[in-house]
């Protein structure tokens, strides 16, 4: 399987993957921009707006006739972060021309991307604007999703730990905006936005199918060509701070409707983003708290049974590193120390050869069964070329097995802690006694 990237119109590039592992092909295009809190939420609801109606399709009953007439494909809207740059856009899966029938069918890889242009460029409008009616409802349905953030308590901590610790930075901006920037978007502001997204934003193109490589960009160049590009916005990227906000670390409490605390630390990497060894981050994080014989898991909640869980994630575009546990607010301390401690054993060093030969099994193996899911794949390449990368997850296996212990030991000195956020159920009240 291999990844061919070219520009296939200014500002557009495209990652092809030709293979035939699958029976279904994926496309998808993403617009990137960078993740502002004034345009974040007009930038999730323009893909949302745009799939309810083209000129030829005036509306989602149209357009589902015609993604059903081309056997079952799908089209759906996406908005994404990574980093500090946000992605929108759309990703459509449909059956892969190989398997179709030999004859009396069109073919899909083509039409699929037609439909997609004319989606993205071609948008059911009145007098050139986007139908006030249409922009409401998908309003009404972004505000929905935001007001329904806390309903998840453990990703709403996380959120909370984002957005307190990240505060002066671009990175605290949620996806979804926040009901302020959400709740005044009209249609004529919306429209604006649109026309100057789709004209100076520069797009990623991919598609993972049987195809030849040729024939994808040929159907992209004709399904695009009405794409208007302008001056092409390429000044994105993620400012990453090295070091933590303050001197000390900093401590946040609220108090939620919730039956189980919610701890959420967050880590700088440091001084290792000077120069970031993707492997050796990943091996690091897998060893502390990244999978089921993690350090975490192992001794800090099943050993000792401080908590619900305890796991850790990185965000290497950012150079974040975040432990996330269900605690009982009497272990709080208990389970933050323990949690400290565990990190500073592998500082020390202290990581056993079994430790470190099983994170890397596990991380290698997961990286290899990224292979088995276009989707994945997709999510993958995108990180990939935002970084300005060009291996694929086979050579990111391989570089994951040659991590040695100084290089897990020497991204673990470079973490600093630089926030702790504790979610926690109100406290009790008790009657004062005279």
């Amino acid at each position: 399987m291999k990844e061919i990237r070219n520009e296939i119109l200014p500002g557009v590039f495209l990652t092809c993957l030709q293979t035939d592992k699958f029976k279904t092909g994926l496309l998808s295009v993403s617009f990137l921009t960078r993740l502002c809190r004034e345009e974040v939420s007009q930038n999730t609801l323009i893909p949302s707006v745009l799939r309810r109606g083209t000129t030829r399709y005036p509306d989602m009953d149209a357009i589902a006739a015609r993604l059903d007439s081309l056997y079952g494909a799908r089209l759906e809207p996406v908005s994404r972060k990574l980093g500090e740059i946000q992605a929108v856009g759309f990703w459509a899966d449909f059956i892969d021309d190989a398997y179709l029938p030999e004859t009396g069918s069109e073919p899909l890889l083509e039409a699929v991307a037609e439909l997609l242009g004319e989606v993205l460029l071609s948008p059911n409008t009145r007098g050139g604007l986007l139908l006030p009616g249409y922009v409401e409802s998908e309003r009404k349905k972004l505000l929905e999703d935001i007001r329904a953030r806390v309903n998840d308590k453990g990703a709403y901590s996380r959120y909370r730990l984002t957005e307190l610790m990240c505060a002066a930075e671009d990175y605290a901006v949620d996806v979804l905006g926040n009901e302020d920037t959400a709740g005044s978007i009209g249609y004529v502001a919306l429209t604006k936005r649109y026309k100057q997204l789709i004209s100076t934003a520069p797009a990623e193109i991919f598609y993972c199918g049987s195809a030849d490589p040729e024939r994808v960009k040929r159907a992209l160049r004709d399904a695009l060509f009405l794409l208007p590009r302008g001056e092409i916005d390429y000044d994105l990227g993620t400012d990453i701070r090295m070091n933590s906000v303050e001197e000390d670390v900093r401590y946040f409490t609220e108090e939620m409707d919730v039956t189980q605390g919610k701890l959420v630390i967050g880590y700088r990497l440091g001084e290792c983003m000077e120069d970031p060894d993707p492997a050796a981050i990943r091996v690091m994080n897998a060893v502390f708290g990244g999978g089921v014989s993690s350090k975490l898991f192992r001794n800090v909640r099943e050993a000792m049974s401080l908590c619900y869980y305890a796991s850790s994630g990185t965000d290497i575009l950012k150079g974040l590193l975040f432990v996330v546990s269900g605690i009982e607010p009497e272990s709080y301390d208990l389970a933050l120390e323990a949690i400290r401690r565990e990190l500073d054993a592998m500082k020390s060093g202290d990581i056993t050869e079994d430790e470190l030969r099983t994170a890397k099994l596990s991380l290698a193996s997961d990286m290899r069964t990224l292979s088995d899911s276009a989707g994945l794949l997709e999510g993958f390449w995108l990180s990939q070329n935002l970084q300005g990368l060009e291996y694929g997850p086979e050579e990111l296996a391989a570089l994951v097995e040659d991590v040695s212990l100084a290089d897990v030991t020497a991204v673990a000195n470079s973490l600093e802690c630089d926030m702790v956020y504790f979610m926690r159920g109100p406290e009790e009240e008790t009657d004062e006694e005279d």
